[in-house]
Order: structure tokens, then sequence, then C-alpha cells
């Protein structure tokens, strides 16, 4: 009756807490360090923190599970774990700490396999990107929130979504100064569906909006088109953009900077669900109201079936932890039908939240005009723009297998995280349409077993 949950964050946590109540043997296998997620890591011991949720105010609910978790004699947590596959009931991962010639593979026998590996951020490029100095949003917060490290001392915080504003406060917490907050979008669009806004959500937004007021300025439309520096960012040039995110001609300003923290939304880390043959909609993990996907014995929640945010990933953990339970024989679905409605409840809610979210902060369509022939589009392979519609057009690359052969996109040390949704996008506009889909790939090996979020 054994449940293998990949990923640590609040979805990968509440699944496993879920199953063990229902009976199930669990192994939580996790990329982390400790449990949380990239943006829920507790505080390390060493900084002996008198009052750690003052300086982690949205980390207290993930905190406490996180220790129910380690305290729960049925799930056995695998810190520093790599999926290496997922073959039929059989899961084979390397587990200990990084690069330490302890590290043990295993072969788990499961009778289902919850993934909830999360999301990462999604940048977009622009000249300058790849400058020390440039970092994600995430990167930023998590840094501060969790490190208590500011990434530099006048710092620009631009792009699109929720993430722009808990960055910022986070940087302001650990004494930098946010010489602004830019909003590439039009976030007005919240308040024309203010049905689909989840009240917790809301407040928490208004939360950041009060503690940023006075002291960051707040500015819509707006964002870093280029950065420029040798050796690390110096400058950040800045512009008004339009609807479709085109620079305004003559709006463009230089700002003196030591660091620019960008974050464009989130894409889900699909590689394993897509290795084990999962059916993906729009780069997402279909599921059903058991958070099934099109694979017998396999469950996915949180991000990698749409972003949401911890709240909505948590109740998905625990529908799918309860599914998988049931699948091992732990439990029946008539021992549950109170838990999994509430649980049903508040993952629609979620997915209605998300769907707004994704509705209010879409990517305009021009933004490669911020591009230039030499701007570095995938930073692994060193391939430029130019090298890109090189391989589109002169050597006709019309899907992403032979792009990659063309000019090296995507074949770096990421394998096309980090690159794999701007290159496809930047060669579908150079073509006039998509690249055509690859096929399923095998399962990759190395694969960080973390929720991103």
């Amino acid at each position: 009756m054994t449940v293998v949950v990949i990923g640590g964050g609040p979805a990968g946590m509440s699944a496993a807490m879920n199953a063990a109540r229902c009976g199930a043997e669990v192994v939580l296998a996790d990329a982390g360090s400790d449990l949380g997620g990239q943006l829920h890591q507790p505080l390390p011991a060493e900084f002996d923190a008198v009052r750690p949720q003052r300086v982690q105010r949205r980390k207290a609910q993930v905190v406490a599970l996180a220790e129910e978790v380690r305290a729960h004699p049925r799930i056995r947590h695998l810190a520093g774990a790599e999926v290496r596959a997922v073959d039929g009931r059989a899961v084979h991962l390397r587990a200990g700490p990084a690069d330490s010639p302890g590290r043990v593979d295993e072969s788990v026998r499961a009778e289902a396999v919850v993934l909830a590996t999360g999301a990462a951020e999604r940048v977009l490029p622009f000249p300058g990107w790849d400058l020390p100095g440039v970092c994600t949003t995430g990167a930023a917060e998590a840094m501060a929130s969790g490190q208590r490290v500011a990434v530099g001392g006048r710092v620009l915080v631009s792009g699109t979504g929720p993430s722009l504003l808990p960055a910022a406060e986070a940087l302001l917490d650990v004494g930098a100064e946010v010489l602004g907050v830019l909003e590439a979008g039009e976030p007005g669009a919240w308040l024309r569906r203010p049905s689909v806004l989840a009240w917790g959500a809301l407040v928490e937004l208004a939360g950041y909006a009060r503690r940023i007021a006075g002291n960051a300025p707040y500015r819509r439309r707006t964002a870093v088109v280029a950065a420029r520096g040798r050796g690390r960012v110096r400058e950040a040039v800045v512009a008004r953009l339009d609807a479709r995110w085109r620079p305004i001609p003559g709006s463009r300003e230089s700002v003196a900077v030591d660091a620019v923290c960008v974050g464009h939304g989130f894409e889900p880390r699909a590689e394993l669900a897509r290795a084990a043959g999962c059916r993906l909609v729009d780069g997402f993990v279909h599921v059903d109201a058991a958070q099934r996907t099109s694979v017998p014995r396999i469950y996915a929640a949180g991000e990698l079936t749409g972003i949401a945010g911890a709240e909505p990933a948590a109740a998905e953990g625990a529908l799918a932890g309860m599914a998988a339970a049931v699948q091992a024989r732990a439990t029946t679905w008539a021992d549950l039908e109170k838990q999994a409605k509430r649980a049903g409840l508040k993952v629609r809610c979620g997915r209605r939240f998300g769907s707004a979210m994704a509705a209010a902060h879409p990517i305009g369509r021009d933004w490669p005009q911020w591009l230039t022939g030499e701007t570095l589009v995938c930073r692994c392979a060193d391939v430029t723009y130019r090298e890109l519609g090189e391989a589109v057009v002169e050597h006709a690359a019309r899907d992403l297998a032979s792009l990659r052969l063309r000019c090296g996109a995507g074949l770096g040390a990421c394998q096309g995280r980090i690159c794999g949704r701007n290159v496809g996008e930047l060669a579908g506009n150079l073509l006039g349409g998509p690249l055509a889909e690859p096929p399923a790939e095998p399962a990759a090996c190395g694969f960080a077993a973390q929720d991103g979020r």
C-alpha cells in the first residue's frame, strides 16, 4: 500500500499527509534539503531566529504542514532526491546530499504516484538579461526571506503578475532600495472579474500594496527592456509599453541599478509528467475531478495542473493524496466523502482563480520587439536571436527537435526548461504559426523532484 509523492512543496506535502492519514505508506521524494518548496523553505537553524514567523509571514501554514509531515510515522521523506524514471509501478530515484559519494539509488514499488513538481518562473529575454545582477523575482524573494540577503542595494522589479509585489516587499524588508515595481500589463483587469477573486488573495494583495506604498513607486504598462553594464548590471533601460507590449517611441529612460529582478508568470515543471506519458493541455497536466492523469495510477496536483498559488495547490494535493490512498487500497471513497467534497470545492475555486489570474496577466504578443540580433535566447548554449532566426528561416527548422539540431537552442544544461517556451514562441512568430509538437520522450535522468513554488 505504498504511495510515492514527488515534490515537497504545498501540494506534495498535502498529498503525502492525506495519503498517510488514510493508512497508506508514503515515500515523499523532494529535491530540496528541507520541505516547503522553493519559496517556503524555513530559515536556516544557524540564524537562531527568535521570531521567524515575523519575517516569513506567508509561510506559517506551510511550515506547520511540514512539521506534521516530518512527524508522521507512515511518511518517509527523501531529501535531495532525483527521480530517474517512473516505470509502471516502479519509481527509480537517487537521494542524498548533492555531490555526496553517499547518494543512494533506490527503486520503490508504488501502488500510486502523485506528481507535485510545481512550476518555475518564466523570464522573457531582453538585451543584457544574462548579466550578473539580473535574476528572477522568485530568486530575489527566496534570498531575502530565506537567507535575509538582498540581491542589490538599488533594485528594479519588473515583469507581470502577482509575484512582483511579494518580491518587492521582501527586498524592502532586508534594506534594499526598490526603485520601482514595473508591471508590463494592466492589473485593473482583476476588477472586471470580481466574482473569481479569492477573498484571501484579495486581502493578501491589499496587504502588499499597503506595505509597499510610499516605499517603492508602482508603474503599469512599463518594463525593463534592456540591461547594461560591464561584468554586472549597472543600468536598466525602462520603457512604456502599448497593449501589445511594444515599447512606445520616446519613452525609454536609463536608471542606475545594481540589480534587476524580473518575472513573467510561471511554467509548470512537466518534464517527468511528459516522460511518463501524461496528457498535457496548454502545457499543463490534464487531470479529472480526482486529480487522475491519463496514465493509470499516476495523479498530479498543484501548479503542475494550473497556476493558482499555495492554498489551491494544497487543496489539489489533499484530493490527490486521498485518491492515491484509495488506489493503494488503504481506504475507500465512501470513507472519504466529506473530506473529498471539501477539498474538491477548494480545488474548483482555485482553478477559477487561476484562470482569472492568467487572463489578467497575459504576455503581450509583441515582446520580441525588445530583442536585438545579439540577444541571447538560450543562455545555456549561447544561442542568439539571430542564430535562432537563421535556423528557422534559412534552414527550415519546423519543430523543436530540428531547431535544436540546427542552432543548439535547448541543448544546454537546463535542456530547454528555461528557454523552451520563449524559443518556441519566437520561432513560431518567424514561421507565422506554432512549431510542430515533438513526440513524447523517454523519462529523463536527473529530474529534480521539487515543487517549484
